[in-house]
This record gives C-alpha cells, structure tokens and sequence, in this order.
C-alpha cells in the first residue's frame, strides 16, 4: 500500500502544480476558468484520496504523530508531495 500511496503522492502534487501554476495563472490574466474547473476536480480527488491513503498508513505503520502531521503538512505545500517518499524512506529506515 505504501507504493500506491507514494503514486498517488506524485499525482496529487502534479496536479497542485498544474493548477497553482498553470490553471490559476490563466483564469486570472486571461479570465479563462475553464483549465481551473478542467484540473480542479481531479485535484481534489486525489487530495482527499491522498490524505485517506495517509490515514490508513498511519494505522497500519503505527506512525507516530510527528510523521503523520508531516506528512499531511506536506500535502499543502506546493512541491511537497515530491519529498513524501523520500521522508518516508528516511522514517522508516
């Protein structure tokens, strides 16, 4: 589960990339909303996919509470799903 977690990880973040970066951006100096509601949607899905995926890790590796708030911290920062995997790694070894 924790490889499924790390995919949906990468995803999550790419998708938060793309719609800070890309989407945002063109809704507000082009008014476009079309790529904001185009990218939203999956984002969100996978947010929420990502942070149910967390909880069911932190019971299943019995992570304390450090890990699992750093873990759900770096779901809000922008490129911070990228470092999940490698923090885990580090956690775990």
């Amino acid at each position: 589960m924790i490889n499924f977690f790390r995919l949906v990880s990468l995803l999550e973040g790419l998708s938060y990339i793309l719609l800070l970066f890309i989407a945002v951006p063109i809704k507000y100096m082009q008014g476009n909303p079309e790529y904001v509601k185009m990218l939203g949607m999956p984002h969100g899905l996978l947010f929420v996919g990502y942070i149910v995926l967390a909880i069911m890790l932190k019971y299943e590796l019995n992570w304390n509470g450090k890990t699992f708030g750093i873990v759900c911290l770096l779901s809000i920062l922008p490129f911070g799903t990228f470092f999940v995997g490698r923090y885990l790694k580090k956690e775990v070894a």
